[in-house]
């Protein structure tokens, strides 16, 4: 605001000088008639010359004075070009919730395993412990993030397989272990923030959103990690949760 005031100052100082000026002008004018009075006839001649002297002095004076103000003018435009910026704020986007995607098999080594709902997470947690334990001996860097595929669940608990993509094949498996692919084909992919414990409302909220659309699901689901289950604090995990369907 104030680029755009000083310009108009600088307009308006110039005209109140003229002002000024003319008003002290017709405040000298009126001095010549007493004069006119005492000698009538040296009067004509010298009342003209003054009034005539007086009047183009300050006529001259405005001259500077206008082509001084549209000499500011340009400054009134960057004022204005400064703004736009605010307006171009970076626009923060939800999170993906039910968007339709195409799953690609990936090579896995992969541990059975099975758990109760109270224990779940720590018992996650130990396949994926065991499975780094078989590639870290062996030299073998994961080839993406861990997953978990809930094979079958009931009301105390549920089977999964734990799965590390890989891109060679460790030796001297354990018992529990295999080699194999991650599940492939259409899925609807879900995010979830937050502890494992809070993943009952984000299922919840799944499962609405597929009878709301009356999309029917495959028996099984999918759980990546984008976060390290092992060196992530739990209320700061971040998990895509897919879901196949049929």
């Amino acid at each position: 605001m104030t680029s755009f005031f000083r310009p108009f100052l600088a307009a308006v100082i110039p005209a109140a000088a003229i002002t000024l000026c003319l008003s002290g002008a017709f405040a000298q004018s009126p001095t010549p008639a007493p004069a006119a009075s005492a000698s009538p006839s040296p009067a004509p001649a010298a009342s003209p010359s003054p009034a005539a002297s007086a009047s183009p002095s300050p006529a001259t004076s405005p001259a500077p004075a206008a082509s001084a103000s549209p000499s500011p003018s340009p400054t009134a435009p960057p004022a204005a070009a400064t703004t736009p910026p605010a307006t171009s704020a970076p626009v923060q986007t939800a999170d993906p919730f039910g968007l339709e995607t195409t799953l690609e098999p990936k090579k896995v080594v992969m541990a059975k395993g099975s758990a109760n709902w109270d224990s779940a997470f720590d018992t996650l947690i130990d396949s994926f412990k065991a499975l780094n334990a078989l590639l870290d001996k062996q030299g073998i860097k994961p080839a993406g993030n861990p997953m978990i595929v809930y094979t079958s669940t009931d009301d105390t608990g549920f089977t999964f397989l734990a799965e590390i993509p890989i891109d060679q094949d460790p030796k001297n498996l354990a018992k529990d272990m295999s080699v194999g692919k991650s599940p492939e084909g259409k899925a609807l992919k879900f995010v979830h923030r937050g502890s494992y414990d809070n993943m009952d409302n984000t299922y919840e909220a799944i499962t609405n959103h597929l009878d709301d659309k009356k999309l029917e699901a495959k028996d099984t689901f999918i759980e990546e990690y984008l976060t390290d289950p092992l060196k992530t604090a739990e209320d700061k995990l971040v998990i895509n949760v897919y879901v196949p369907l049929k």
